[in-house]
């Protein structure tokens, strides 16, 4: 079943031309899109299913600074501020609020890691704070446990997937820039080396600037360019528990579970890393590269089976701009719920909160997300191709951070200052023999 997601209208037409065409309609397209349109360009905004249907509406929600790796830790904190600011500004629901996020472990280990965290991002201005194993108990009382300590990271926040990215694409609309559904952009045509138009399959725009954002399938669109991107996805499961009015936290986190409230009385249920590893020939492609972070995450990964390869969205194909592609024959991933994972997932919440042993689960899903062999997004430009920017590989960590990634490529595609320092997000360090050093969360 597809994750809870409003649905918006299309633009009826297709611009002939635009100062700006981004492809893919998750949460970083869309905001993309919104704020080079609130820079006065006409932006057309390519989606080849519905705004917000894959990956974007399919995580917890969580907009956090909270454990973050250092090289995203300022995209993080940019994002809380453009969350709240893009709701004032456009009067759309996203959902978005500063709840506080509230950890808790029994492990010294993992309190340790947290610490260590908190020491260094108090040092860059994050508030967070360590909680004693009183405080950490009477905070989780709805637990019934003791816990040895927690952390409360007081401004951070969540947003509701479900809302989140048809508001954006509504905003854009507002501010005169057009969505196109159900469009799949089928490549890209260069003059002189730079991009000059984009061809989808209802036709063709003329554009000077492309934003690849497409999610799990901009490996396998900008090998069609010639351009080398490594990415791997694995496919992880989530559900959803009707609360209704038993009181829990708005965010929540355990090594056994996570809990987030979804809206309309409901929670969502989730493992933390917990992935199936779907063999394609794309990840067979970068399995070396991607070696240390499985390396560093084996516990959490398992193998998987034969749905990664069957979407089509990790292939190796060649494919023709007059022909349909891969991604108009797979419009949404949609994936199966892992059942093993569901079984799983309903156990460990009924033991950590007996409430929830009788509450009817409303909905399950699931989701391919897209990563990078380090867990750092690439943004920025693609030396090979003038016109042409990349921001995918967000490695699970694109909602919370969306809107702050988008403002840095609009920054770039402006020549503006950026917001924060786009260094560490270049696709080279995957191409130049750069040591590749995993993110820790």
């Amino acid at each position: 079943m597809p994750a809870p997601l409003s649905f918006i209208a299309s633009t009826p037409t297709l611009p002939d031309e635009a100062d700006a065409v981004v492809i893919g309609g998750g949460v970083i397209g869309a905001f993309t899109a919104y704020y080079l349109a609130k820079r006065g360009l006409k932006v057309a905004l390519l989606e080849k299913g519905v705004v917000g249907g894959e990956q974007s509406s399919r995580n917890w929600g969580w907009c956090r600074q909270q454990n973050r790796d250092a090289r995203e830790l300022p995209l993080a904190t940019k994002a809380l501020d453009l969350w709240e600011q893009f709701g004032n500004e456009s009067g759309e629901d996203t959902g978005f609020r500063r709840c506080g996020l509230f950890y808790v472990s029994n492990n010294e280990e993992e309190l340790d890691t947290w610490a260590r965290w908190g020491e260094f991002a108090r040092s860059v201005g994050v508030k967070t704070q360590m909680l004693t194993g009183e405080e950490a108990t009477q905070r989780g009382s709805f637990t019934g446990q003791g816990w040895k300590g927690g952390v409360l990271s007081q401004m951070d926040g969540i947003a509701n997937p479900g809302l989140a990215v048809p508001a954006v694409a509504k905003a854009l609309m507002a501010l005169g820039g057009t969505v196109h559904q159900a469009c799949a952009a089928r490549g890209i045509e260069t003059t002189g080396g730079a991009v000059s138009a984009v061809v989808t399959e209802r036709g063709t725009i003329r554009t000077p600037m492309v934003v690849q954002a497409g999610g799990a399938w901009a490996s396998s669109f900008c090998r069609q360019l010639g351009i080398r991107f490594p990415q791997a996805s694995v496919r992880q499961t989530i559900l959803a528990v009707g609360t209704g009015p038993l009181k829990l936290p708005d965010a929540f986190y355990s090594k056994s579970i996570s809990i987030t409230h979804r809206g309309s009385g409901c929670h969502t249920l989730a493992i933390s890393g917990r992935a199936k590893v779907d063999p394609t020939a794309q990840f067979l492609r970068f399995q070396f590269q991607f070696l240390p972070m499985f390396m560093r995450r084996w516990r959490n990964l398992s193998p998987g089976g034969l749905q990664g390869l069957r979407s089509g969205h990790e292939g190796l194909s060649r494919w023709r701009l007059d022909r349909p592609t891969p991604m108009e024959e797979m419009r949404i991933l949609d994936p199966t719920p892992d059942s093993k994972t569901v079984r799983l997932t309903l156990k460990r919440a009924a033991a950590l909160i007996p409430a929830l042993k009788s509450l009817p689960t409303v909905a399950s899903w699931a989701g391919f997300v897209d990563s990078t062999p380090d867990g750092v997004p690439v943004i920025g430009e693609v030396p090979k191709m003038s016109g042409l920017i990349l921001a995918a590989g967000f490695s699970g960590h694109g909602f919370g951070i969306g809107p702050g990634a988008a403002h840095l490529v609009a920054d770039i595609a402006t020549g503006q200052e950026p917001i924060v320092d786009p260094q560490p997000y270049r696709l080279s360090r995957f191409t130049r023999g750069e040591r590749i050093e995993v993110s820790e969360f």
